[in-house]
């Protein structure tokens, strides 16, 4: 019959609004509707059910784990706007820049750093791209390595805590934002470490690419920049032990680290006499926006959660996922396959609100550990910020860049670190204890 088929037409039609380029948010809501009303009318949906979608919208707003989604997007924008980044960039650079590919290795070691503390990749790469770029391409760097090192750096906030995406798939997926800040820290810091081995292995390879730095373009020597690194690394630092060290050892919730992550981003700002009005008020409305779009999709994903459930749509996707050959490996080929796909095309909050409620199920239902299978994605969606045609990362990097710098040459310097993006994906799945070693 064709009432069986509402639920899977319905995902289908609103997949079919979202790539036409309507927002997601009111793509999904307005299916949502669409289909109560066709599955009413075929008398297969009972309308009493939309009487539990205020309810489900005050449980969002109750919600204290997603309280810490502006709190760490704050702390980042705070940063970001105090010039942190710029520091760190110029000061990493004069320490590694006199060997091969120490700039792209100064690219990956910053953006590991403000991944820890800011967790917003649009601000990283920004950063990057304005303040790295010009002195990576004036010094004879290629502009595929550079652009492909910057974006990739960048994108780390996404599996590195504290991550903004990390707290909407511990929600989505129903387990502490703790455990997953933990279980993510290792996958994040070994694909850190990846990214910096292969620009010393290119740097190796074709030096002629990834060049050193003559000893004049140094603007600092000796003590004076052992002084520096010193004086610039120590607060980031400080600010990242607090945050992740009080989730860590149990003394606070997220949300409250989340908190006290913005207080101390607000701190060093005011140390650095760069507490202004104009940087508090740009953080402010960054975070509103931020924060007002994660919200806005998720309110429409319930919506649509709650219809797809009432027309046994959840049912079908469950019974598919749970019989698909392999058992839990064709289950993670799958659901890797769809979330990696779907990057190329659409966001990661809307991957996240709209593919999550769906796998969660088959995957309880298969006994799958729910916190690693949360890394798993995470990296994942991580690999979305990187993928042409619609990767954010490139987006930003496009925006800051110079004009003679192709988007060509963009697209193809990031290849080869999305190959170890998924490299990195691999292991994970071959070593669980990436992820569980530091939780038992």
């Amino acid at each position: 019959m064709i009432t069986e088929w509402l639920g899977p037409l319905m995902f289908v039609v609103a997949f079919a609004l979202i790539f036409s380029g309507y927002p997601v948010a009111f793509s999904l809501a307005g299916t949502a509707l669409l289909f109560s009303v066709i599955g009413a009318a075929a008398g297969v949906f009972d309308f009493a059910m939309l009487y539990g979608f205020p309810a489900r919208v005050m449980g969002i707003m109750d919600n204290f784990v997603l309280l810490a989604v502006p709190f760490f997007i704050f702390m980042g924008t705070v940063l970001e706007k105090s010039k942190l980044a710029e520091d760190l960039l110029t000061t990493m650079g004069s320490l590694f820049g006199t060997m091969r590919g120490g700039l792209a290795l100064s690219v990956v070691v910053v953006g590991t750093l403000l991944a820890a503390a800011t967790g917003v990749v649009g601000a990283s790469v920004v950063a990057m791209g304005l303040i790295s770029l010009p002195v990576m391409l004036r010094y004879g760097y290629s502009e595929e390595l550079s652009a492909g090192v910057i974006c990739a750096s960048g994108t780390l906030g996404q599996i590195v805590p504290p991550s903004v995406v990390l707290v909407v798939l511990a929600d989505q997926l129903g387990v502490s934002v703790g455990d997953l800040f933990i279980g993510s820290l290792l996958p994040g810091l070994m694909l850190a470490g990846m990214f910096g081995a292969y620009v010393l292995l290119v740097a190796w390879l074709r030096p002629e690419i990834a060049p050193a730095l003559p000893p004049e373009a140094r603007e600092h020597h000796g003590l004076a920049l052992l002084g520096r690194v010193v004086m610039v690394m120590i607060p980031p630092l400080v600010l990242i032990l607090l945050v992740l060290g009080s989730i860590f050892v149990g003394v606070a919730t997220p949300t409250e680290a989340g908190a006290l992550g913005a207080l101390g981003a607000l701190g060093l700002a005011a140390l650095n006499g760069r507490l202004t009005v104009q940087a508090v008020r740009g953080a402010l409305d960054e975070t509103t926006t931020l924060t007002s779009m994660v919200m806005i999709l998720l309110v429409g994903s319930t919506l649509f959660a709650l219809v797809f459930r009432g027309l046994e749509g959840d049912v079908w996707i469950q019974e598919l996922l749970t019989s698909l050959p392999g058992g839990t490996v064709g289950l993670l080929v799958v659901a890797n396959l769809v979330v990696f796909g779907l990057g190329f095309f659409i966001d990661f909050f809307e991957i996240a609100f709209i593919v999550l409620p769906l796998l969660v199920p088959a995957a309880t239902a298969l006994g799958i550990d729910l916190v690693w299978f949360g890394v798993l994605l995470g990296m994942n969606l991580q690999a979305s910020f990187l993928t042409p045609p619609f990767g954010f990362s490139l987006f930003y990097l496009r925006g800051v860049a110079p004009e003679h710098m192709s988007t060509g040459a963009i697209y193809r310097g990031v290849v080869p670190f999305i190959g170890i993006q998924l490299l990195g994906l691999m292991l994970v799945v071959l070593f669980p204890e990436l992820v569980t070693y530091w939780l038992t």
